[in-house]
C-alpha cells in the first residue's frame, strides 16, 4: 500500500530548520543551554537534529526502493553512488568554499591542504549509499541482523581498540587517530580544541544504522496504512528502542560526537514518537495548517537550502568594509553583512545577550524559509 505521508514531509522539513537554527546563531558565546550540544556524553534537543535529519533519509528511502527493484541491480546502483558521490563532493567543496579569503588585506586561493575532508554532508552521503545498500541486497529481515551486528561490532571495537583507561573519551576512542593517519591532520575538524572528527569516517558506522531503521519505519506505515495499529505499533517501538538506548547507555554512554550504538538506539526512538505524534495529528486528526506548511516548504528542497546556510555566509564574508582600528592592537577591524545584521540589529534587543542571539538564528530561519516559499511557488525543486 503505496500511501502518501504528509507528515514524513512536515518531520523532514521541521528537521532542516531546526538544523538551520542550531547552526547559525547570533554568536557562539551565548547560546541557551538547549541549543548546545552536550559536551560530551549526554543528549540535549540540538543532538537529535542530524540523527532525525538521517533517519528521515531513511523514510524516504523506503519510498523509492520499490522504484530501485524494479529497475534493476545497474539501475540501482548507478543511481545510488551517483548520489552519493555528488552529496559527498557537495560537502567537500562547501569546506573548502569560497575559495578565497582575505590575508594581509588582500585575497588569496584557499589551500586544499587545510581543507577537512569529512563533515555532515558527507556523513548523509556515506549513510545514505550504505544503508540503501544493505537494505537492497539484503532485504528487511537481513539487513535488521546486519544492523545489529554492526551495532554490537562497533561497541567492541571501540571497548578493545580504544584506550583501556577510557575507551568512549575524545583522545582515548579508537577513531580518533585512524581518522587523523588517514586524512592527515590538516584535514581534520579542529573546532574541539584538538584535531578530532565528529563526522569522522570510523564514527560512522551506528550513524548508517540509523538511516536503516528510518527505512525500516516509513518501510512499516506504508505497508501497515493509516490505522490505529500501526500508530499504537510505532509507539510501543519506539518507547523500547528508547528503553534499550538508555539500558545500553550504561555501558556504552549516549554520544554524538562519537555516534555511540546507545545514542542510535536512543534517538531513533524518538524519532519514531515524534513521527508518532505527527501522523496522529496531521494523518488522523488533519491538524494541519500554516504550521505545517510552513514545514513543509523546508522539506521541499531540504539539501540545497543547507548548503546555501552554509555557503551565504561565507560568500557574503568576502564583501567586508572597515569599522575601525582595534586599540589594543592598532589593527584595522572589519565585519560582513551577517556579523553586521547580528551586532547591529539583533544584539542589543535584550540584556540576556542569548535572546539577541536566538533571535538572529530564528530570523535566519525565516530568510531562509522565505527563498523556499519561492522555489516551491515556482515548482522548482533542486534534487541531487
Amino acid at each position: 500500500m503505496n500511501q502518501r505521508y504528509y507528515s514524513l514531509d512536515v518531520f523532514r522539513g521541521a528537521t532542516v530548520a531546526l538544523m538551520i537554527l542550531v547552526n547559525n546563531p547570533g554568536s557562539w558565546s551565548h547560546i541557551f543551554g538547549p541549543l548546545k550540544h552536550a559536551e560530551w556524553h549526554g543528549c540535549t534537543p540540538t543532538d537529535l537534529v542530524f540523527p532525525f535529519f538521517l533517519f528521515a533519509v531513511g523514510n524516504a528511502l523506503a519510498f523509492v526502493m520499490p522504484r530501485f527493484e524494479e529497475a534493476g541491480q545497474a539501475a540501482f546502483l548507478k543511481k545510488v553512488l551517483k548520489r552519493t558521490a555528488l552529496i559527498f563532493l557537495i560537502g567537500l567543496l562547501l569546506h573548502w568554499s569560497p575559495f578565497v579569503k582575505w590575508q594581509d588585506g588582500h585575497l588569496v586561493m584557499k589551500q586544499w591542504q587545510n581543507v577537512r575532508i569529512m563533515g555532515v554532508l558527507q556523513r548523509i552521503a556515506l549513510c545514505y549509499g550504505f544503508a540503501a545498500i544493505i537494505v537492497y541486497y539484503f532485504k528487511t529481515k537481513g539487513a535488521f541482523v546486519f544492523s545489529s551486528i554492526l551495532l554490537i561490532a562497533y561497541w567492541l571495537l571501540s571497548y578493545f581498540l580504544g584506550n583501556p583507561a577510557d575507551p568512549y573519551s575524545m583522545q582515548g576512542f579508537f577513531g580518533t587517530q585512524r581518522d587523523i593517519n588517514l586524512f592527515g591532520e590538516s584535514h581534520i575538524y579542529k573546532g574541539e580544541g584538538v584535531p578530532f572528527d565528529p563526522e569522522g569516517l570510523f564514527s560512522t558506522p551506528a550513524a548508517i544504522v540509523q538511516v536503516v531503521f528510518g527505512y525500516f519505519t516509513g518501510q512499516y506505515i506504508q505497508q501497515k496504512g493509516k490505522n490505529y495499529e500501526m500508530l499504537s505499533n510505532l509507539f510501543v517501538a519506539g518507547l523500547i528502542l528508547i528503553f534499550a538506548g538508555l539500558c545500553w547507555d550504561m555501558v556504552f554512554p549516549i554520544n554524538k560526537k562519537i555516534w555511540t550504538s546507545s545514542y542510535t538506539l536512543y534517538t531513533t526512538g524518538l524519532a519514531m514518537l515524534v513521527i508518532g505524534i505527527l501522523i496522529y495529528l496531521i494523518e488522523f486528526k488533519e491538524a494541519k495548517g500554516a504550521w505545517s506548511r510552513f514545514f513543509d516548504v523546508f522539506g521541499k528542497n531540504p539539501l540545497f537550502i543547507f548548503v546555501l546556510s552554509g555557503f551565504l555566509p561565507r560568500l557574503t564574508g568576502l564583501l567586508r568594509w572597515s569599522t575601525g582600528v582595534n586599540p589594543e592592537t592598532g589593527e584595522t577591524t572589519y565585519t560582513s553583512f551577517f556579523p553586521w545584521f547580528y551586532n547591529t540589529v539583533c544584539k542589543n534587543i535584550a540584556e540576556d545577550l542569548r535572546v539577541g542571539s536566538l533571535v538572529y538564528a530564528l530570523l535566519l530561519i525565516v530568510f531562509y524559509w522565505a527563498i523556499c516559499y519561492v522555489l516551491d511557488k515556482r515548482k522548482i525543486y533542486i534534487k541531487v
